[in-house]
């Protein structure tokens, strides 16, 4: 399950170290740790997870069990996406792995995206499964990528890796295989003053 640690102020979210699918519980959780983070005045935050995927996307093994609930499920979905989305703080989505569907959705509704260039693909693949995109999936990969990449994601299924992501501005950086996760962002220098950022020692939230 996720959990939150700090680096001085910038909140570093750790998905988890499975394939992070988004279980209601898993939905809670991530929405506990937003909670927490802006409760305790982080000034930016890093996504991250802590094995090969950084999200897989929808629970479809729930949704199978779950029909009656695919609306209520879905909007969950969305709005999760819709808060990342709207933080009032900085994010940055840093992809050790493999990022489809609504886990690659998630990663793009950051301000900025890291992706590791010897591991993992973002991919939407709802067009090889046959899941259409909701109208706010489709809002937010148009308004987040450029129409060519939008379109080449949207419609093919392709799978790109991170140099090709970086290429297709997907993703801002691509981080050589000894980068491991990208320190997180400086927090943003104080108007008409020097970057004063407290030391605060890192501790996780269970």
């Amino acid at each position: 399950m996720p959990t939150l640690e700090y680096h001085d102020k910038i909140a570093v979210l750790d998905l988890g170290g499975d394939e992070n699918r988004f279980s209601p519980d898993f939905l809670d959780a991530v929405e506990a740790h937003l909670d927490t983070v802006l409760a305790e005045g982080a000034q930016g935050l890093v996504t991250t997870a802590g094995g090969k995927f950084y999200s897989n996307g929808l629970d479809l093994d729930w949704l199978i069990a779950n029909g009656a609930r695919t609306q209520w499920y879905i909007g969950r979905v969305q709005a999760l996406f819709a808060r990342v989305l709207t933080l009032p703080i900085p994010t940055a989505a840093a992809l050790p792995g493999h990022a489809f569907g609504a886990g690659a959705m998630l990663a793009i509704a950051h301000d900025y995206r890291v992706m590791r260039a010897d591991r993992g693909f973002f991919c939407f693949p709802e067009v090889d499964i046959r899941i259409p995109f909701t109208p706010g999936m489709a809002a937010l990969i148009q308004a987040k990528l450029p129409p060519k990449s939008a379109i080449a994601s949207m419609t093919t299924g392709r799978r790109f890796g991170g140099a090709d992501a970086r290429d297709h501005d997907i993703v801002e950086v691509c981080a050589g295989p000894a980068a491991g996760t990208p320190p997180p962002p400086e927090p943003p220098a104080p108007q008409g003053g020097q970057r004063t950022a407290p030391h605060r020692p890192p501790h996780k939230h269970p």
